[in-house]
Formats: structure tokens, sequence, C-alpha cells
């Protein structure tokens, strides 16, 4: 029955997918207002789709923030999209995948170089430039995924890009959030359940979205802390990380 109900999940959401490609295409040609809220939308309806069921604790920011977050799976894309409108950071291979790279560009992603020094302060300005707009972006300072289970420590050179004035005379404000995946089907999950949602390493991401969908509904917290005061941003990077490192703790120990 698990594998049927997978299939099934992954029939609607593809078929949905695919029909409403073109019409965030379409937003997005014209500029209007809702190419970013309408994949908002669409998440929200994936995470019914696949079970996902999110706890939010504190307040989503609702324009120009930087949010900081661990990230432990692709479901992260899901997740924190489905909880407000966003867009995010994200390496420049990712814009190179079939399909998937599709719906990154389509959600209008800020895609970075991360392996090369020299084109850090390019990514800076991309991403300023965004958050002078209004937009809310997350990035995932860890820099890669890891098992669900722990916090790796976050990197600084990005965080220079919050370093900037809005037209109201603010620096951006830049908001620690941590997420934690609890329970499978309901039951409470302990460590060596985790990488059946958490996608890192050298996993292939289509049998993980496939074993994902098997493993059945996923219980999450997601906690936006409040926005860190201005500060070096190697200090920043440790605050932020200690922050959210604290808020997975209490979450996957059922403090939250």
């Amino acid at each position: 029955m698990e594998k049927l109900r997978a299939a099934v999940i992954l029939t609607v959401f593809l078929f949905t997918t695919l029909l409403l490609i073109p019409w965030q295409w379409l937003l997005l040609k014209l500029g209007h207002p809702a190419r970013r809220t309408f994949p908002h939308r669409y998440h929200r309806f994936v995470a019914r789709l696949f079970g996902i069921r999110i706890r939010v604790h504190g307040n989503p920011p609702a324009n120009a923030t930087l949010l900081l977050a661990n990230h432990s799976s692709w479901l992260d894309i899901v997740i924190f999209s489905a909880v407000a409108p966003l867009s995010f950071i994200a390496k420049s291979e990712v814009g190179a995948w079939p399909f998937f790279g599709t719906l990154a560009r389509l959600q209008r992603t800020v895609f970075v170089t991360r392996a090369r020094r020299s084109e850090t302060g390019a990514a800076r300005d991309a991403i300023a430039e965004r958050l002078q707009a209004g937009d809310v972006l997350v990035l995932f300072p860890e820099g890669t995924s890891n098992d669900g289970n722990s916090v790796l420590p976050f990197k600084s050179a990005l965080l220079a890009a919050a370093e900037v004035m809005l037209e109201d005379g603010r620096l951006v404000p830049v908001q620690p959030v941590s997420t934690a995946y609890i329970a499978r089907q309901g039951i409470p999950m302990g460590r060596e359940n985790r990488p059946l949602y958490a996608w890192y390493g050298d996993m292939e991401l289509v049998p993980h979205l496939w074993q994902a969908l098997v493993a059945g509904p996923l219980d999450v917290v997601v906690q936006f802390h409040e926005p860190l005061p201005v500060m070096d941003r190697k200090q920043l990077a440790h605050l932020a990380w200690e922050t959210v490192r604290k808020g997975q703790a209490a979450a996957l120990a059922g403090h939250i």
C-alpha cells in the first residue's frame, strides 16, 4: 500500500507541476506581483500532497529579510516555501539539474558559485539587489545538507550581503530559522529513520524522492527566531549557528 500511495502522489505531483509551470513562467515574463506568491501557494499544495505536516513557531518575515537556516533535504524547499512567499540562494549547479533546476529558476532562485572565491563578490551583489527589492531570501550557510540530526558550522562568506541599506535607512534584517524532522507517520522519529527524508552525501535525488514518499507522512517543526543585531559577519554566522543548533535540538527533543 505504501508504494501504491507513493505512485499516486508522484503522478499527481508531476501532472500538477507540468500543468502549472507555464503559468509561473508567464507571471515572470509579465513581471506580475503574483510571481512572488504563486510558488508559495503551489508548495502549500505539494506539502499537503506529500503528507508534510508543518508546525510553525515564531513569525515568518513578510519582506526584505535574509533567513539563515539549517539544511537537511530537498524537502526543505517545499517546507520553507509552504510557510511563506520567499526565494532561495543555491549553488549554481542546481540551475543545471533537469526538471528541478527549472523549478528553482521559476521560484527566482539566486544561483551562486561557492567554489570560486573570486565570484563571491558578484554573488553577494546579486543577493543584496534582491533584498533591496524587498524579497525574502533563504540561505543555507552550512554549504551542504546533512542527516538532519545536527547542524554543521555556518560559513560567513555570503553574509556580507546583509550589510546593505534599505530605502528606510535600516540594514537588512538577518533572521535565523531552524527546522527539525520530528516524526514519521505521527510517531516520533529516531536518528536512524531521519535519513529516510534527509538527503545528503552521495544520495541520488530521484530514488530518494521515491523513498521519502514511500516512508509516509512527515512532521516538521519550523522555528523562526528573533532577528539578530548588527555585528561582524563571522560573529553573525556563529551566533546564527548557535541559535539554529539549539532550536533544532529543542525540537528533536520534543521541547517545542
